[in-house]
């Protein structure tokens, strides 16, 4: 029992903890993003030098193993980190529900895991439900994802994922895993679909 309640506070926290990170740093632009945090909005009272810390340790972790982790997906089908496995290439997509570019680059997105190459396929990571029972941002998320015709899962962050999430400075954010569980290339900050793209064309030639 102490056991459940421990993990409860400690997911209560790091749902908290995101949230601040999205007070403080905002979405990200909706214009082309980067490797880089320049078109992640801040706040004025965003320290710069910390941003520039953060994306320094976002990129040393390519190539490190992806945490292990066991989720619920939005249709409550539990998902392990056994599911990169199934493809060459996940392209994670790191979202929240109240985030305008997340939502609009949703459909394109949708779209394109229609035509992805049988090696790869992409994931969701929603950021902002706090368990199953948190209904009102669920019930959003469903929304968000029908409305966009999307078909590919999406996940439910818990603690599991605290070590990739503590290094999110904005949302979206998208991540790249190979067949092995490991993080390949460098975080996508900001709503950029053809940058996806091109990062998955430039992996597949580089096999």
């Amino acid at each position: 029992m102490n056991n459940k309640k421990n993990r409860k506070k400690k997911y209560t926290a790091l749902c908290a903890a995101l949230l601040l990170i999205s007070a403080a740093t905002g979405c990200a632009d909706t214009s082309a993003g980067s490797k880089g945090s320049k078109n992640a909005v801040s706040s004025p009272a965003a320290d710069s030098t910390q941003a520039e810390n953060i994306q320094a340790e976002q990129e040393d972790t390519a190539n490190a193993a992806f945490p292990a982790f066991t989720t619920t997906d939005l249709d409550g089908n539990t998902v392990t980190e056994s599911i990169f496995s199934e493809k060459d290439l996940t392209v994670l997509n790191i979202w929240g529900t109240f985030c305008g570019p997340c939502i609009r680059e949703m459909p394109e997105l949708g779209e394109w895991a229609k035509e992805m190459p049988e090696n790869v396929h992409i994931l969701g990571l929603i950021i902002d439900i706090n368990g199953e029972e948190d209904t009102e941002p669920l019930s959003l998320a469903v929304d968000i994802t029908q409305q966009a015709g999307v078909d590919f899962p999406n996940l439910i962050a818990n603690e599991n994922f605290a070590p990739i999430l503590k290094d999110v400075i904005g949302v979206p954010t998208t991540l790249f895993i190979d067949g092995e569980g490991n993080l390949v290339g460098d975080p996508i900050i900001g709503a950029n679909v053809d940058g996806y793209k091109t990062f998955v064309e430039d992996y597949l030639n580089g096999q």
